[in-house]
């Protein structure tokens, strides 16, 4: 008899390297909904590092080794909201073919960002799945350091942040030090950050934190990059990691 063993939908998880998504997989690893298939990273193709976060790609490849699922790197030469969906488009059709019809993103309240990622979907016929979505922010990522997550921001905006927050570890004490407008998540854009550790992670990711440097924003930015509304950014600190 072979048993009456479950057969999980197929998913794709669309991976940015950073504690939202880390604590997002989390979840879905552990609630056993679905078949993670593949990791999805947007990369910029001139600079090979991770769209807004400034991630080099040897640092994502590290976390998709520890995690042991594929990567699909989605490389973008420009970065214009074209070329993304119709890259995107392509990734999509292709998963589909393996039977794959579920996307999972980490985003937790931006709304109008929800919205275009669905519509992109539902144009293939598949379907967005949020896990995380109105979990209260706070109480995230205090589980989040609570469960053994290790975290450290690679990027700040200077709308919310200045240069000290950058390439800090993300504790209780980086937490109390944050300004009262900034979101706990930093889901409005005030930070990204990358994942080092996790409890699935068959192994630390051991980084040292070089220069920092700071990048004025350009004049359009992609309609993906969770930018706040308001036009105070005028750039970005970005802390280079380097594997140790």
């Amino acid at each position: 008899m072979s048993g009456n063993k479950k057969t999980l939908p197929k998913a794709a998880f669309f991976w940015s390297g950073g504690k939202d998504s880390a604590y997002c997989l989390q979840k879905i690893l552990q609630e056993k909904n679905y078949e993670i298939s593949y990791l999805i990273t947007t990369l910029s193709l001139p600079y090979k590092r991770i769209t807004m976060h400034g991630i080099k790609e040897e640092l994502l490849e590290q976390q998709a080794e520890s995690i042991g699922i594929p990567l699909i790197k989605f490389f973008l030469s420009e970065g214009t909201n074209k070329e993304y969906e119709e890259k995107m488009n392509t990734i999509l059709q292709n998963l589909k073919g393996e039977g794959i019809e579920i996307i999972i993103f980490g985003d937790i309240f931006l709304e109008d960002l929800r919205e275009y990622r669905e519509n992109q979907l539902k144009e293939t016929g598949m379907k967005a799945i949020f896990p995380l979505w109105k979990i209260d922010t706070n109480f995230l990522v205090n589980d989040f350091i609570n469960q053994g997550f290790e975290s450290v921001t690679c990027c700040v905006s200077d709308a919310f942040l200045d240069e000290s927050f950058v390439g800090q570890k993300i504790d209780k004490t980086f937490l109390q030090q944050l300004p009262k407008q900034v979101d706990a998540c930093g889901e409005n854009g005030e930070f990204h950050s990358f994942c080092t550790s996790a409890p699935y992670f068959s192994k630390k990711i051991e980084i040292k934190v070089g220069e920092k440097l700071y990048k004025p924003l350009p004049i359009q930015a992609n309609s993906d990059c969770d930018l706040p509304s308001e036009n105070k950014v005028k750039g970005f600190w970005f802390a280079e990691l380097e594997l140790n």
